[in-house]
C-alpha cells in the first residue's frame, strides 16, 4: 500500500474544483421560533472615544494585553479554498452533506524542510555530511469534521536521507535519495456529524473515526508511534460523578498492514510489516485530580510467524503534586509470546517515570529527571523503524536526530535501567538551552541485551526561532560507552516551516 502515488490524492479535489460559492447579501440567516430579528439602534452604543486631548498612544493600549501582540504565522506552501485560521466573516457554505452538516473546501499542503550540517561518530563510521529532510502534510477538508489527509518524505526513504558526505574517514560522497511513496492517507471525520446531515437532524453523540494509511501515537510516543492500515475510532466525553472522573474517552483500532513492530522479527532481518496484525484499546481518564492512560493490545503475527503473537498491556498516571512536582508513572509489559525454536522477542516490562519541578518560572524553567528500568525485552505495541526506541522521550541523549543518524544512547530499555537528568530554559519563551547528562546501566546476562556495557552521556541543545517561519537548532553529544566504541557528535539544523 505504501506504493500509492501521489496522484491518487488527487481524487480528494474533484469536489473544490466543481464548486464555486459566493456570498450572498441578501441571505437571512435561520433563527429558532424563539428569537426575533431587530433593527440596529446607535442609541443603546456609547460614542466612541476621543482622543482630542491625548494622542492615541498604540504601546499604552498592547500593555493592556500584557504587551502582546498578534503572532505572525507562517503560511501553508499551497492554499486553496478556506484558509486555515480565517478570519470572519466566513462565506456562505454548500450543503451536499445536508443542512446540519455544511461543506466548504480547504486544500492546503505544508510542513517543513530540515537541513542539518553534522559530524557524527557512532564508534564504527566517523562520517561528516550535510543531509536534508522534506515533510509534507497534503490537508483536504470539506466539512468542520471530515477530511483526507496525506503524507510524504519525498527526500529519504528507509533511513537514507539525500546527502553529501564530504569528511571524516568513512565518507561516501553525494547520494540523492527520493520517494514518491505515501507514507499516510487516510480519512477521519465524526459519525455524528455525518448522521446529523442525513437526518437533518442533530444528533447527541460523537464518534470520531479514522480509517487508512493512518498514524497513531499514545502515551506521548511511548507505546504506539507508528503508520499503519487500519481503522479507529473513539467513544468520547463520558464522566462519572460517583467516580469523581470529569471526562473519559475509550479509542478502539486496528492495524492490518504496515504494522511496525520489534516484537516480530525475521530470522534474515527482512521488514514483516505485512505479517503483522494488531488490535487494541485505550482509554484516557482525568480522575483523582489527575490524568489515567490504560490501554491493552494484541499482537497477532501471521503465516511464518504466527508463534509471535503475544499481549502488550500498559497505564500511565500524571499529576501534580503541591505544585511543586509533575510526575509521570508509565508501564508496559509484554506476555504470552511462545516463540518455536527461538528466543522471545517481546517478554519483559517497563517502568518509566518521568519528573518534572515545578519553579518560579514554571513555563520557562524546567529542571527534570527520568528513571526507567527495563527487563527481558519490552516493547512498544506498534513503533516505526525510524520513531527511535521506546526511551526516545526519556531525555534528548535518547533520541537520534531523524536525519543525520546523530549518536545516542541505548534505547531499547532491554535489561537496562538508567536515566537522564538535566535542565530545560526557554528564557521569554523566544529559544531554549537544553543541558542534559544520562546513563544506562545494565542488568542480566550479556547474550539478553542490546548494550554491551554501561553508557553515560552529556548532551546539549539550543534552538532559537528567526522568525515565524525558520527555525536554528545545534545539538552536541559525548557519550562513554563500557565494552564498546565511544561516541560523539555535533550538528547545526536550519528549519523552514510552511
Amino acid at each position: 500500500m505504501k506504493e500509492w502515488k501521489a496522484a491518487h490524492f488527487v481524487l480528494g479535489l474533484i469536489v473544490f474544483t466543481s464548486v464555486d460559492i459566493k456570498a450572498d447579501d441578501d441571505y437571512q440567516p435561520e433563527m429558532s421560533p424563539e428569537a426575533s430579528s431587530t433593527k440596529h439602534d446607535d442609541k443603546v452604543f456609547k460614542s466612541d472615544p476621543s482622543y482630542e486631548v491625548h494622542a492615541y498612544d498604540v504601546d499604552a493600549q498592547l500593555k493592556i494585553y500584557g504587551g502582546k501582540r498578534e503572532v505572525a504565522n507562517p503560511r501553508p506552501l499551497l492554499e486553496l479554498g478556506r484558509k486555515i485560521y480565517e478570519s470572519g466573516p466566513l462565506k456562505r457554505t454548500n450543503n451536499i452533506f445536508g443542512d446540519k452538516n455544511p461543506n466548504f473546501n480547504q486544500f492546503a499542503i505544508y510542513g517543513d524542510l530540515r537541513t542539518a550540517l553534522a559530524f557524527n561518530d557512532n564508534g564504527a563510521k566517523e562520517i561528516g555530511q550535510i543531509a536534508t529532510r522534506l515533510n509534507l502534510d497534503l490537508d483536504y477538508k470539506f466539512t468542520a469534521t471530515e477530511r483526507l489527509h496525506a503524507f510524504m518524505r519525498p527526500l529519504d526513504r528507509n533511513g537514507n536521507f539525500s546527502r553529501c558526505e564530504f569528511f571524516g574517514n568513512d565518507e561516501t560522497g553525494c547520494d540523492s535519495v527520493l520517494n514518491a511513496n505515501i507514507e499516510a492517507f487516510f480519512f477521519e471525520g465524526d459519525l455524528g456529524a455525518i448522521v446529523s446531515g442525513i437526518k437533518d437532524n442533530y444528533v447527541s453523540w460523537d464518534l470520531p473515526f479514522s480509517i487508512g494509511l493512518m498514524p497513531l501515537l499514545f502515551q506521548n510516543g511511548v507505546w504506539v508511534e507508528d503508520a499503519f492500515t487500519g481503522l479507529a475510532f473513539t467513544i468520547p466525553a463520558m464522566n462519572s460523578k460517583t467516580l469523581d472522573i470529569t471526562n473519559v474517552d475509550i479509542t478502539f483500532f486496528a492495524g492490518f498492514d504496515d504494522v511496525s513492530t520489534a516484537g516480530v522479527v525475521a530470522v534474515d532481518g527482512s521488514s514483516t510489516e505485512d505479517d503483522v496484525n494488531i488490535y487494541g484499546v485505550t482509554a484516557f481518564v482525568d480522575a483523582m485530580q489527575g490524568y489515567w492512560e490504560v490501554g491493552y493490545g494484541y499482537t497477532d503475527g501471521q503465516d511464518a510467524f504466527d508463534d509471535s503473537d503475544y499481549h502488550n498491556f500498559t497505564f500511565a498516571f500524571t499529576k501534580r503534586y503541591r505544585n511543586k512536582i509533575s510526575n509521570s508513572i508509565r508501564f508496559i509489559s509484554n506476555v504470552g509470546q511462545n516463540l518455536v525454536g527461538r528466543s522471545e522477542t517481546a517478554d519483559g516490562y517497563l517502568l518509566l517515570i518521568e519528573n518534572s519541578l515545578i519553579t518560579s518560572k514554571p513555563s520557562t524553567f524546567v529542571p527534570y529527571f527520568n528513571a526507567y528500568i527495563g527487563f527481558d525485552r519490552p516493547q512498544s505495541l506498534a513503533r516505526a523503524a525510524d520513531a527511535g526506541g521506546v526511551l526516545k522521550n526519556t531525555g534528548i541523549n535518547f533520541e537520534t536526530d531523524g536525519v543525520t543518524g546523530f549518536p545516542k544512547l541505548d534505547d531499547t530499555a532491554n535489561n537496562t535501567w538508567g536515566g537522564a537528568l538535566g535542565l530545560s530554559y526557554l528564557f521569554n519563551l523566544d529559544q531554549q538551552l537544553v543541558v542534559e547528562i544520562a546513563s544506562v546501566q545494565v542488568r542480566g546476562g550479556s547474550n539478553n541485551r542490546v548494550a554491551k556495557g554501561d553508557q553515560y552521556a552529556l548532551g546539549f541543545r539550543y534552538q532559537k526561532p528567526l522568525d515565524e517561519k525558520w527555525i536554528f537548532r545545534a545539538d552536541a553529544i559525548a557519550s562513554f560507552l563500557d565494552k564498546a566504541e565511544d561516541q560523539s557528535g555535533i550538528r547545526l539544523e536550519i528549519r523552514r516551516k510552511f
